[in-house]
């Protein structure tokens, strides 16, 4: 009888991710069908994910919106699921959501400020030729 060993731990993360500050808000709806909007921001980014503090309670497997902004200014909204939630500092939860739809938004989204994020090329400087 053959047995497979079965990883002790496996990474889920294959993702390119990013530590940024990006002022976003996240909305969605409570047990009783109110909704609600918490402006907050994040910790890091993902090509697939999200990673903020909120106030707002919520359960794994809930479906959010997340709205944020290009570096031009062109707004992007797009519906998230929570897929880990940990206490945090001062009453709030660090929620991590996997980006559901549309994906194509959000690697925009993620590749501009990557690009952004990069110094500038100043190689200019050497013109003298």
């Amino acid at each position: 009888m053959a047995t497979t060993m079965q990883p002790q731990f496996e990474e889920k993360r294959f993702a390119l991710r990013m530590a940024l500050r990006l002022p976003i808000v996240v909305s969605g709806r409570s047990e009783d069908g109110a909704a609600w909007s918490e402006p907050t921001e994040t910790d890091n980014i993902s090509t697939t994910g999200v990673l903020f503090h909120l106030n707002q309670e919520v359960d794994e497997n809930e479906s959010l919106y997340v709205r944020s902004h290009r570096p031009d200014g062109v707004p992007v909204e797009v519906k998230a699921r929570v897929v880990r939630s940990t206490p945090a500092v001062r009453g709030t939860a660090r929620i991590g959501v996997a980006i559901i739809e549309p994906m194509e938004d959000w690697l925009r989204l993620f590749v501009a400020w990557v690009a952004d994020d990069q110094p500038a090329d100043d190689d200019d400087s050497n013109d003298e030729d």
